[in-house]
Order: structure tokens, then C-alpha cells, then sequence
């Protein structure tokens, strides 16, 4: 059995591979405490964009710096990518300018995609012959067929290669699945095999256990699972079970002090590690990065995380690109289009938006008061129901994925909705049954307000911006809100939605925004307890 700690290569993805020498040997002395066999340090790389620290690069020289407690062995991981389509030897011989005998590191992985695989096999071949042990971590294995792992073992077997890994990229395994991938396996590789398990579904730990029974004998950790998304099998509790296996106590004491100096306020800060949202990654198939990009941005609400995973499902997201992330943000890319008019409704009425906000329930007997007294017309977002329900005119929601989990709540609540109905998923359209709708369509364009009969053009799928143009394009007078209260301290979402409102008013120039509850938003501020007579 061979155990394997990669924290400082895999956790780096969360503070750029600059970990402080302090807390590197520290964390090497619990490493060797611990029973671990192998510390895989870091990368390996001649990319060079943007500031990385030391452990992006894990160099011969930077490795001789530090101090190596007696019987660990040093690792460093290697893309494939880097491999394919470029002259290998030459890479390689930048990558690795020492033999083996004459560099502090021993083991090279290279991680690579499937179709990466038959290009940078013959990496092991230069390695070997340099005296380096070598290993191929084998990404997103688990939705391959039957006939695809037996391929892919029976060109591993055509080098000499030291451990064939595969990793449960998308940390959507079971423990049964792990069997069936490594019967398949070994029907055409007979070498040692390893694991590294992703934590999703809250499996990983279980995955790497049933990997050892199954006769995998090299297993991969981080300390408190520290890695990109929701992380990996945590070497605090595997290091407990490989002692108990090996019949040979482990000191967890350096490692435990450890966690609590200075890993723990490290997951606190940068929050790694499983929640429902890598759940339902792990369950989707859905690269975890995703996940880890939305919850480190303060501009995704809840609702934008759940409509990125929806769309993700259905438009797969196996690799993680930017792009892909942004796009799935918008719903409304095509044309718009609808078959209602607002302005039938609001043409020069004054206006009441009843936003999200604790500003509504706070101020209610003076919004109620308000609106007995005036009779504005009273729009709401969503299912808003802070205030008394008779009082609500219409209601407003725009997002597919919002729209389906609260479509049993849009059933029961009596007033109209306007959406941009003839545009949504069938599902969605399905769930709202019977329901009354206003039929006013939406695209989203970056930047761009645009107010037509049936239908508008807002810059993002915030429901906010969607009332507005509703309201614009109806041709009410004045817009009051009420619980848009924004967001505490220097949230980013601040800016985000000013932005909106001043893209709003550039566009429009006749229907002012007056907030009359708190709001931190750049709009004309009055109050509600002086609007009643």
C-alpha cells in the first residue's frame, strides 16, 4: 500500500501554490507522523500567467530549500496537456533538466484527459530512462463504457508504467461503481492501480476504502480534504484507517495540531469541501469548478447557482470553461418574443415594486397604509409575500429555475404573473398549470435596455432589471421600490445592481426610481411614512 498526501499541489488551486515555508514543514513533519509514503509537493509547469506561487513551478532548487523529513518520498504532478501536440522530448527535458539520482524529487504523475492519454504515454518512457517512477492519472473515467476502460488499460500495459490512477473527477461515484471501474481495469492491466477520490456526494472516503479492498494499493489524500470544489478524501481520516490496516500506530498529534493552527481558518476562509451544490455537481456530472467559481463570486445569489447547475445538466459540463459559465447565467439569449402589453396595466400609474428585501416586512403597516390610501399598482418579484396578499396586483419572475421551484407557491397565489411565458423550458411552462400568465418576452444582452410592446431587452436575468423594463415598456409614471434594501458592508453585489439601475436609467429617461424603504441603490430616495395623507 502506498499513501499518498497531495495538499500542497491540490490545495493550491485556492491560494495560487503560495504557501508559507512555516507552515510547509510543519505540515511536512506530520506528513512523515502521520504514515504517509508520499508528498506529491506540487506542480510541475513552464506555463507562467499570472502570480503562482512556489508549489505551481516545484522546482529541483526550490524542493533542495526545504527539509525533508527522513523516508518521505517527494512527488510533483505534471499536466498532460502540456505533452500533446508539442515536441514531448523537449518539454520534458525543460520540465525535468536532472536525472532522477541527481533531483530531490522521485514519483512524476501526469494527469490527463482521456483523449490526452495515447499521446503522452510515451512521456514514461523518457522518465523511466531517467530513473524517475512514474504514474498516469486518468481523468473522468467514470462515464466511460465498458470496452473504453479496456482500451485505455490495454495501452498502459504497452509502457512501463509504475501505477495507473484514475480519478473520480467529477466525485459523482459510488462505492460499487469504483469496483466495477477497477474490474474492468484489471481484466487487461495487471500493474498497480490507484484511486484519487473526489467528495461530492460525501463518498470519497468510502470510494478509497472500497478501491483497497478491491486491490488498489496506492490512495491519494488532502489534509481536511483541502482541493478544488468540494475536495478530496481527508488524509486525517485515512491515515487513521491505513494505520489500523497496516496493524502499525500512527502520531496524529503534529497533523491535528495542524488542522486546528492553521488548516481550519484556511477552509473557513476559502471554503472548500462538500455542500448541496457540489451535490448535485457530483449527481450532474458537472465540473466541480464550476461550483468553486460561483461561491468564491458574491454577485452569485443562490438562485444564479441553482440556474447554472440546471442549465449545466441539461448542456453538459464535463470541462470547465469560462465562457460556459457565463453563458449559462443567461437563459434568454435568442430573440424575444411575447404576446402581452403591459401598458394596459401600467400606463401612467404610479407604480409600487415590491423587491426581496427585510425593508418590506419592516416598514408593512406604513407600505399597507400607503397603498389603501393611493392605490398604486402593486408589482411584486417572485413570491414576495411580506405584506397582506389582497394588496398584491401582480407578480413578476423571470428565471427558469426559480420559476419551477416555487411554480406550487405561483399556483396558489391569486395574482396574475407575468413572465416571459412562451420562452421557458416545457418543464417549467408544465409546472405552472392553470396559472394566469402575462405572456412579455425577454433577451438578455450585456449592457442593453430595450422597452418594446410585448416584449424587453434587460443587460442580465436578475428579476429586477426585468420589472423594470416591464415597467418602462407599460409606461408607468413612477417606480416606486420598496425592499431593495441591497446588500451589507462592500458586497460586490452592490455595485452589480447599481449598475443595473443606472444601464436602466441611461436607457429610459421619463420613469424615475424612488426607493422608500433603506436601499444602498443609486436611486432617488424618499420615504414611505411621508407619502400617506
Amino acid at each position: 500500500m502506498v499513501f499518498l498526501d497531495c495538499t500542497l499541489r491540490d490545495g493550491g488551486y485556492y491560494n495560487a501554490w503560495d504557501f508559507s515555508l512555516e507552515l510547509t514543514h510543519r505540515y511536512l513533519e506530520a506528513m512523515q507522523a502521520a504514515g504517509v509514503d508520499v508528498v506529491e509537493l506540487g506542480f510541475r509547469t513552464l506555463k507562467n500567467e499570472g502570480f503562482q506561487g512556489p508549489f505551481a513551478f516545484t522546482t529541483d532548487d526550490f524542493v533542495r530549500s526545504l527539509t525533508i523529513p527522513a523516508g518521505l518520498t517527494i512527488g510533483v504532478m505534471v499536466n498532460g496537456s502540456e505533452l500533446v501536440g508539442v515536441p514531448q522530448d523537449k518539454v520534458l527535458e525543460r520540465l525535468f533538466p536532472n536525472p532522477a539520482a541527481d533531483s530531490p524529487v522521485d514519483l512524476v504523475r501526469i494527469a490527463c484527459h482521456i483523449h490526452e492519454f495515447e499521446e503522452a504515454l510515451p512521456a514514461v518512457t523518457w522518465l523511466k530512462d531517467r530513473g524517475y517512477y512514474v504514474g498516469f492519472n486518468l481523468m473522468q473515467v467514470a462515464d466511460r463504457s465498458e470496452d473504453e476502460v479496456k482500451a485505455l488499460a490495454r495501452l498502459a500495459k504497452t509502457y512501463s508504467l509504475d501505477v495507473l490512477y484514475f480519478a473520480d473527477s467529477m466525485g459523482s461515484m459510488n462505492p460499487d461503481q469504483v469496483a466495477q471501474i477497477i474490474q474492468w481495469f484489471r481484466s487487461e492491466w495487471a500493474g498497480a492501480m490507484g484511486i484519487h477520490t473526489h467528495d461530492n456526494l460525501g463518498l470519497a472516503l468510502s470510494n478509497t476504502l472500497r478501491a483497497l479492498n478491491e486491490g488498489v494499493i496506492w490512495v491519494d489524500s488532502t489534509v481536511t480534504g483541502m482541493g478544488r470544489g468540494p475536495g478530496n478524501a481527508r488524509t486525517e481520516e485515512l491515515a487513521i484507517e491505513i494505520a489500523e490496516d497496516r496493524g502499525k500506530p500512527a502520531n496524529m498529534v503534529p497533523l491535528m495540531m495542524l488542522l486546528r493552527e492553521q488548516f481550519k481558518p484556511m477552509q473557513a476562509h476559502y471554503g472548500w469541501g462538500t455542500n448541496p451544490y457540489y451535490y448535485l455537481a457530483g449527481r450532474y456530472g458537472i465540473h466541480p469548478t464550476y461550483i468553486q467559481e460561483m461561491l468564491s463570486d458574491s454577485r452569485y445569489s443562490e438562485e444564479d447557482v441553482l440556474a447554472v447547475i440546471e442549465h449545466l445538466r441539461v448542456e453538459g459540463g464535463k470541462k470547465f470553461s469560462l465562457n460556459t459559465l457565463d453563458a449559462a447565467r443567461h437563459f434568454y439569449r435568442g430573440e424575444p418574443r411575447g404576446q402581452w402589453s403591459p401598458r394596459e396595466h401600467f400606463a401612467g400609474r404610479e407604480v409600487l415594486l415590491l423587491g426581496t428585501g427585510p425593508g418590506v416586512a419592516r416598514h408593512r403597516s406604513a407600505l399597507e397604509r400607503y397603498i389603501r390610501d393611493k392605490k398604486p399598482l402593486v408589482l411584486a418579484l417572485n413570491t414576495q409575500s411580506a405584506i397582506d396578499a389582497e394588496l398584491i396586483d401582480l407578480r413578476v419572475a423571470c428565471h427558469p429555475v426559480r420559476l419551477l421551484a416555487d411554480c406550487e407557491a405561483h399556483t396558489r397565489l391569486p395574482q396574475p404573473l407575468i413572465t416571459p411565458y412562451s420562452m421557458l423550458p416545457a418543464d417549467v411552462r408544465d409546472s405552472l398549470g392553470g396559472k394566469e400568465v402575462f405572456d412579455f418576452g425577454l433577451k438578455v444582452q450585456a449592457g442593453c435596455f430595450d422597452f418594446a410592446d410585448t416584449h424587453c431587452t434587460a443587460p442580465t436575468s436578475l428579476v429586477m432589471a426585468y420589472a423594470f423594463a416591464v415597467a418602462a415598456s407599460g409606461g408607468a409614471r413612477t417606480l416606486y421600490l420598496a425592499g431593495f434594501d441591497g446588500y451589507p458592508g462592500e458586497d460586490p453585489r452592490n455595485m452589480e445592481m447599481n449598475r443595473v439601475v443606472k444601464q436602466f436609467l441611461a436607457a429610459n429617461q421619463t420613469l424615475p426610481l424612488i426607493g422608500i424603504t433603506p436601499s444602498r441603490y443609486d436611486v432617488i430616495k424618499q420615504s414611505v411614512y411621508g407619502m400617506a395623507s
